[in-house]
């Protein structure tokens, strides 16, 4: 079936799909006009809806699921879609709301599979009870399974904190027999728990944004206090030397504090160092591997936000 990257220059497009964004301008000739953002699993548009009146406007809104029909103009050498006509989607239609956006190759029952195989390798008896606290509650495992791992850069699709996780996973099994004197157990533990604070510092994981927790404590302190929280349930001391080194890890991920990317304190333990590298390595291949993927056949060199650099696919 088509997705509405699919479709051409001229081609009508009827089909449902995600209001991502929504803005209203007012036209030249004084009447109100509506641009959206639309999305389903193979990626966005720019929407225009001419001459809206205040009952397309009560009702479209963002995460909003429609069914447009529409044609595909390009301006400005994008593709945009110009809406004849829409309406909401209803409970008959049976949309399924994986269709509508972007997901990771991978199902959600093998990968939690995979992350459960990792936490049997676990040894530590602290480590273990912090985890299985954590991923036990039913509102974790449910945002966990489908949250992104960010809004654009990395992952940020459907089940893409997931398949972030167990990627760092299989990264640092390989390379821990490189590295004796890297703590296995802090390590594996890291690799899952330290974008936790993601489930709360995003508000979804359809059409995420940041809330207001998020933007004021931010995913590596709203990590550590899931960790705390786990200590003061589980009975385990704060000052214990594993769950110390795991919050460090934790807080410390996004690099040196000189680099200014985030984080609370800089790296100071080889775990904690090997963790923040791991980390940038599948987030920037998985950013530059969709960057490759969105490319139009024709182009060499393409924009790469994650880089703030043009990259070449002339290899």
């Amino acid at each position: 079936m088509k997705g509405l990257a699919d479709y051409v220059e001229g081609d009508r497009v009827i089909a449902f799909c995600l209001v991502k964004q929504r803005e209203t301008g007012v036209a030249s000739n004084q009447s109100e006009y509506m641009n959206l953002e639309v999305g389903d699993r193979t990626g966005t548009l720019s929407a225009k809806i001419w001459d809206v009146n205040d009952e397309l406007k009560e009702i479209i809104q963002v995460k909003a699921v429609i069914k447009v029909d529409a044609q595909v103009q390009v301006y400005r050498g994008k593709k945009q879609l110009v809406i004849q006509r829409v309406r909401l989607a209803t409970p008959a239609d049976e949309v399924q709301m994986e269709s509508l956006v972007p997901t990771s190759k991978y199902t959600q029952e093998e990968m939690w599979a995979k992350l459960e195989e990792y936490l049997t390798e676990i040894k530590s008896p602290v480590l273990q009870n912090i985890l299985t606290y954590i991923l036990k509650n039913d509102e974790v495992r449910e945002r966990m399974v489908a949250y992104p791992a960010g809004v654009r850069m990395h992952h940020h699709y459907y089940s893409g904190l997931l398949e972030h996780v167990v990627s760092l996973l299989s990264l640092g099994k390989h390379l821990l027999p490189l590295y004796p004197h890297v703590d296995r157990d802090v390590l594996f533990a890291t690799c899952i728990l330290h974008d936790i604070g993601k489930l709360y510092e995003l508000s979804d994981p359809i059409a995420p944004d940041y809330t207001t927790p998020g933007q004021l404590i931010g995913h590596l302190v709203m990590g550590t206090e899931m960790v705390t929280d786990a200590c003061i349930k589980q009975n385990i001391s704060p000052t214990d030397s594993e769950v110390l080194h795991l919050k460090h890890c934790i807080l410390s991920h996004h690099g040196d504090l000189e680099m200014g990317w985030g984080s609370a304190v800089s790296g100071k333990t080889p775990t904690a160092v090997l963790f923040h590298y791991l980390d940038q390595i599948d987030s920037k291949m998985n950013a530059l591997g969709n960057t490759l993927a969105e490319m139009p056949e024709e182009e060499e060199w393409h924009y790469a936000p994650v880089l703030r650099r043009k990259i070449w696919r002339g290899y």
